[in-house]
């Protein structure tokens, strides 16, 4: 599966390690990225080509990472999952516009997409819900992402 994900800068990236580290029984996440929008499978180079096209013009936007949330019953993985909570207006806007370019997945989109950075889950990450944060940025660039990989595949920069 394949995703359009923002990256996230050092500091919310270090935020996330710092919290996971009161953790004594969870699956942290290793490398922090805010999922965008899920492209689903296909060629990853047509994708990002589409996606390309279809966010030409975009300007850079801010995000805030505003505490810690969680969900109780995530449907994609084991839980409790910890998360950063991400407000956004203009990510909110331009997840909208992807899904319909690409149509939603259930559960995860729409008017279910809740913007996060996974920061653990299982266990105690429970124990970090409630937890204070404060951490702006602009989301100037936009990756391709191979969820089998864990890795980006290709870049995209905001004009």
């Amino acid at each position: 599966m394949y995703s359009l994900n923002a990256p996230v800068p050092t500091a919310v990236a270090r935020l996330a390690s710092g919290l996971a580290a009161d953790l004594l029984d969870a699956t942290v996440r290793e490398r922090h990225t805010l999922v965008v929008k899920r492209l689903g499978d296909g060629d990853p180079g047509a994708l990002a080509r589409d996606v390309r096209e279809f966010v030409a013009g975009t300007a850079p936007f801010e995000a805030r990472v505003t505490g810690v949330g969680g969900f109780d019953d995530p449907p994609t993985g084991s839980a409790p999952v910890a998360y950063l909570r991400v407000e956004s207006p203009a990510l909110e806007r331009l997840h909208r516009r992807l899904c319909e370019r690409f149509g939603t997945v259930d559960d995860l989109e729409g008017d279910d997409y809740v913007p996060h950075v996974t920061v653990a889950r299982g266990g105690d990450a429970a124990r970090l819900v409630g937890r204070d944060a404060d951490v702006e940025w602009t989301i100037d660039r936009l990756l391709v992402w191979s969820g089998r990989y864990d890795e980006p595949v290709e870049e995209i920069a905001l004009p």
